[in-house]
């Protein structure tokens, strides 16, 4: 069978290439060293000299030779809300920073990337503006389960995994789910071995917070409490045991809720999460009045939290 589509060209190989650096980065430290590429992919690293005299060198001199970054949590929102970041400018800027993949969550463009057609859409306007290389998440929304009959042919067609929100995302075109909804979405992932993504606050605990008042941080914080985080988490922990869906929990910011994340871990549960740099820098203590710029959720919290979250880094 043919590898190209009848009538295209045949793919010819690239000339092999060298990159040689006095400071290539590898999984043993930092290094001089000169990277062999094949057809796109790495083919020997070897020292400096050791250079075959018919491929194209480029010295890079000083500069940090590593791999490439992939951001799995990337929000192009194009089309739709292209004037917020479009395909052009978002990966162009992820080249710049050294992130060579990136992986665009279904939200935020018009229409969300919960259907066949929304993907189709996605890719056709991403198509010529690409300068890294580009995946999708797709969507999992609505009230009820009928918004589930595409999973399947989203995983088909290519997605990375779904994403999920527990409460309200924001957005009117990406409604947040139930856990209803949600186990009825698991049932169909764990079939197919795909990844859920999760937003994982309560939405009952939410609403009985504080709502924000002011320009204080502090009353933001106070509108998502850590208890939405670890209700959430708990809730998701048994989901995975009732179904043996994998779920990953996004932007965990509450270090309490970890312990409902070992303990699923310890039961052999397909159940992981992360935590983001500002969690990990910033603290609520810091945070300037009316300074919106550090406004997420769920939020970034004190001081203690951000140590404790260093500590359940791994080594």
């Amino acid at each position: 069978m043919s590898e190209h589509p009848p009538g295209a060209p045949a793919r010819l190989p690239e000339r092999p290439q060298v990159l040689r650096s006095s400071r290539v980065v590898l999984p043993d430290g930092e290094r001089p060293a000169a990277v062999h590429l094949a057809d796109g992919r790495i083919a020997a690293i070897t020292e400096p000299t050791e250079v075959p005299a018919d491929v194209q060198v480029t010295d890079l001199g000083d500069l940090a030779l590593l791999p490439g970054v992939v951001d799995s949590h990337v929000h192009v929102n194009e089309p739709g809300r292209t004037e917020w970041e479009g395909f052009a400018t978002a990966t162009r800027a992820a080249a710049a920073g050294g992130v060579t993949t990136i992986i665009d969550m279904p939200l935020n463009a018009i229409p969300p990337t919960t259907s066949l057609a929304a993907l189709a859409t996605k890719r056709a306007v991403a198509e010529g503006q690409i300068a890294v290389d580009v995946g999708f998440w797709g969507g999992i929304i609505g009230a009820d389960t009928r918004s589930l009959a595409d999973l399947a042919a989203l995983h088909d067609a290519g997605v990375f995994g779904f994403k999920a929100f527990l409460a309200p995302s924001g957005v009117e075109e990406f409604p947040h789910v139930s856990m209803e909804v949600l186990a009825a979405a698991a049932r169909h992932t764990a079939r197919m071995g795909a990844l859920t993504v999760v937003h994982a606050e309560s939405p009952a605990v939410l609403a009985a917070a504080p709502p924000v008042a002011g320009r204080a941080f502090a009353s933001w914080l106070a509108s998502r409490p850590a208890a939405a985080e670890t209700q959430a988490v708990a809730g998701l922990a048994a989901l995975s045991a009732a179904t043996g869906a994998r779920l990953h929990v996004l932007h965990l910011s509450a270090v309490e809720a970890l312990d409902e994340i070992l303990a699923a871990r310890a039961e052999g549960l397909g159940l992981t999460a992360e935590t983001c740099p500002h969690y990990l820098t910033f603290t609520a203590e810091e945070v300037p009045e009316g300074a919106t710029v550090f406004k997420c959720a769920p939020p970034i919290r004190g001081r203690s939290n951000l140590d404790r979250l260093w500590d359940a880094m791994p080594a």
